[in-house]
């Protein structure tokens, strides 16, 4: 398993270093951002970011569906971080390249995701949406505003680093009752929801949590009954 680190967002830099801090410190070394190619995307904001948390060297790749993730982005670098964007474009790109996550895994470094990077590093990753259709039924389940301009909740193949899907931002846009319906309706294997500035580490069946918020495991079975009007 690789030893992953998935951080639920946020953007306060004390969160920020907080948040990101023990990754850098497993990773030890040279970190390398794979960030999406995007009309307003940064790659400074990343590199401050894990320089905050006490990474001394840090470099960015941009990655796109044209130019997806390849085994030699981890050539020399003692982790892996996937930055944060437009979750469909992140899953879009990384199922572009076939050998990647095998690559992650035989190299043996350090894994982290922000917000969508966290996101797709489940097996079945929950990308966006904000409507739940239930028995034809069709209910808002989160705010419009965190379904990534996706309609109905999409679940779309991830990295397979996680087994459980992962959703972000939980407390802070309601995304929790999202992932509840995706579990539910996907028949996912439980769930992992992630705050701002809190990061879910996970290493060969341990689990910590690291941050100033909250992580929600959601089981298969679900602790919460979905309901709707009839």
């Amino acid at each position: 398993m690789v030893h992953s680190f998935l951080i639920g967002g946020g953007r306060d830099p004390e969160g920020i270093a907080e948040s990101h801090a023990p990754f850098v410190a497993a990773a030890g070394g040279p970190i390398r951002v794979l960030l999406l190619e995007e009309p307003d995307h940064d790659p400074q904001r990343w590199s401050d970011a894990l320089a905050s948390a006490g990474a001394a060297e840090v470099d960015v790749r941009i990655v796109s569906v044209a130019s997806p993730p390849a085994p030699a982005d981890l050539d020399g670098v003692a982790g892996v971080f996937v930055a944060g964007g437009w979750t469909p474009g992140y899953q879009e790109a990384f199922a572009a390249s076939s050998d990647w996550g095998a690559a992650l895994a035989e190299a043996g470094i350090p894994f982290a995701g922000y917000s969508a990077g966290a996101a797709i590093a489940a097996r079945h990753a929950v990308v966006g949406g904000y409507v739940a259709v239930h028995e034809g039924r069709r209910v808002a389940v989160c705010d419009e505003d965190a379904g990534e301009d996706l309609d109905e909740i999409a679940v779309r193949p991830g990295l397979g680093l996680v087994e459980a899907a992962v959703d972000v931002h939980c407390s802070q846009w309601g995304t929790l009752t999202r992932l509840l319906n995706a579990v539910a309706l996907h028949g996912l294997p439980g769930g992992w929801g992630i705050d701002e500035h809190t990061t879910l580490e996970l290493r060969e069946g341990e689990v910590r949590v690291h941050g100033a918020g909250a992580v929600y495991r959601v089981g298969q079975e679900l602790a919460v009954e979905i309901l709707t009007a009839c």
